[in-house]
């Protein structure tokens, strides 16, 4: 089955008035968080309330938030997917009517034994450990990791550090979903559509 595709990190309407006419892309990524500069303003989010996503879902990604902020700005969304960056246990995530993703950061595959925990995700999203560093590090981890990933009982998406350059052999992996972020910004935190148009057609092609 073809991979599905989740472009993160967007913090522009204009960027996601586009995204949402892009026939490939499934997901919509919006980042709750203050350490990231692709975080959510208040004022973009008055103006969520009134776009149409059409076939597109929304996810709402958090690091270590309170329960009261998770429900607050997810409210201004239709039915969410929400995913958890933090040290979140599986009752948290589990507590919100919402389908949830688990952010495993992949140091070694000990970190990939850390699925078990979270038995009742929608999906297992796997990014690169660095120290210190919750959310996206831009850089890749070593893939080879999730060589058996197809034995395991879950929906697998991956992340960290796609590119134009490296993005078919993230399709070659053959997850349920690829998460796109830094590699499709001219500058940091800024989305760019022409790299978006050009990781798209390698996407068509390869997938």
């Amino acid at each position: 089955m073809k991979s599905l595709l989740k472009i993160c990190g967007v913090n522009d309407i204009k960027i996601l008035h586009e995204l949402i006419m892009i026939d490939e892309v499934s997901f919509i990524g919006f980042i709750f968080h203050d350490n990231s500069p692709r975080n959510v303003t208040d004022n973009f989010l008055k103006k969520i309330s009134k776009i149409d996503f059409k076939n597109k879902r929304p996810v709402c990604v958090y690091v270590n938030s309170s329960k009261k902020f998770i429900q607050e700005t997810s409210s201004y969304f239709n039915n969410p997917i929400l995913q958890f960056h933090g040290d979140e246990t599986n009752e948290f995530c589990n507590s919100f009517n919402n389908d949830f993703w688990k952010v495993i950061r992949v140091k070694d595959l000990l970190s990939i034994e850390k699925i078990s925990e979270y038995h009742n995700a929608s999906a297992i999203l796997f990014e690169n450990y660095e120290e210190n560093m919750y959310g996206g590090t831009g850089k890749s981890f070593n893939w080879n990791l999730l060589k058996n990933i197809k034995s395991l009982d879950m929906k697998i998406i991956i992340s960290g550090g796609i590119n134009i350059k490296n993005v078919h052999n993230a399709i070659n992996i053959k997850p349920w979903c690829i998460d796109i972020n830094s590699g499709v910004e001219s500058s940091t935190g800024v989305k760019d559509l022409n790299l978006i148009s050009k990781i798209i057609e390698v996407y068509k092609h390869e997938a």
